[in-house]
């Protein structure tokens, strides 16, 4: 492992929740606000914004990956760029999977109203794998299926 793949692991952080293109996810940054009176400096106070809108598109790899929320405020497309791994980031919520067949959403730019909606999938909280296993539990210990035993 070279120095550079050292240091991307450093910077990275443990868990970010797993999302996808399409979804509606609310983002939680931390915004820091200094005032100054003249030459006189108050304490900086810190505060969290949320940010809720559709993810359209992620760029990036590892620690420099970046991902893409839009939403409509007041009638006006917002978009913001975020980096997955910012510090500024208090959280990332998931409200809502969404059905898309594309990796990037540009398009949804020129679109208003219900043209602009994506469909639902079906959202699950527990991890794929976690279906899998349960899945594998269901089949009978013995080798035999459960038609050879009704048939004799």
């Amino acid at each position: 492992m070279n120095l550079l793949e050292r240091l991307e692991q450093s910077l990275a952080q443990g868990t970010v929740p797993f999302f996808e293109i399409g979804d509606t996810v609310r983002v939680k940054v931390r915004v820091v606000e200094e005032r100054q009176y003249g030459k006189k400096k108050e304490e900086a106070k810190e505060r969290i914004q949320v940010f809720e809108g559709l993810v359209i598109a992620r760029k990036g790899r590892k620690v420099c990956e970046n991902f893409t929320v839009r939403k409509i405020s007041f009638g006006v497309g917002v978009e913001r760029i975020f980096p997955l791994h910012s510090p500024n980031l208090a959280g990332i919520e998931v409200v809502r999977k969404g059905q898309v067949r594309r990796a990037k959403l540009y398009y949804l730019r020129d679109k208003k109203g219900k043209a602009a909606k994506i469909s639902e999938r079906e959202f699950s909280r527990t991890p794929k794998t976690v279906k899998n296993a349960a899945a594998t539990a269901e089949v009978p210990e013995s080798g035999e299926s459960e038609l050879t035993e009704v048939a004799e």
